[in-house]
């Protein structure tokens, strides 16, 4: 005897609204790029609080920088806000000098040593190293060496 096998009929899945447009949070690349405020109004008087710690020389500072020393000057008379490529490379060289002055003990000792031209593993390195991105790169590699004990 066969039996009948009864088929039940699988409802279909109801929705509760209808939805007429794809719900999704807001884009977030949508807002306005915020500059970093230690960038947003880096101005003399914080720059000039900063060189004073170190023995640089205001033309040397202007090369770092690359800004012309009468530039520095029109900015420490007015207590004029740097341009945002310059105020970055301005912290790129404090941190290169907190990391010396680290390494060696005073920020005078570091600058004797960048002075001298040492020597590492990739070439020799400079006062001008601190002028480029890649030469600041070469010189933080070299202090963390001598850090660690490795002079070559």
């Amino acid at each position: 005897m066969k039996k009948k096998i009864k088929s039940k009929k699988s409802a279909f899945y109801q929705q509760d609204s209808i939805i007429s447009k794809a719900e999704e949070p807001d884009v977030v690349f949508s807002r306005s790029i915020k500059v970093i405020p230690s960038l947003k109004d880096f101005t003399y008087s914080e720059f000039k609080k900063m060189a004073e710690k170190t023995p640089f020389t205001q033309a040397e500072w202007a090369a770092m920088l690359h800004v012309s020393e009468r530039t520095l000057q029109r900015y420490a008379k007015n207590n004029g806000s740097f341009a945002h490529m310059n105020a970055e490379r301005a912290l790129q060289i404090a941190s290169v000098i907190n990391e010396g002055k680290k390494t060696f003990g005073k920020t005078e000792m570091f600058y004797h040593w960048i002075k001298q031209n040492p020597v590492m593993l990739e070439g020799t390195l400079s006062f001008e190293s601190l002028t480029s991105y890649d030469g600041i790169v070469k010189v933080l590699t070299q202090l963390g060496r001598i850090q660690h004990g490795i002079l070559a």
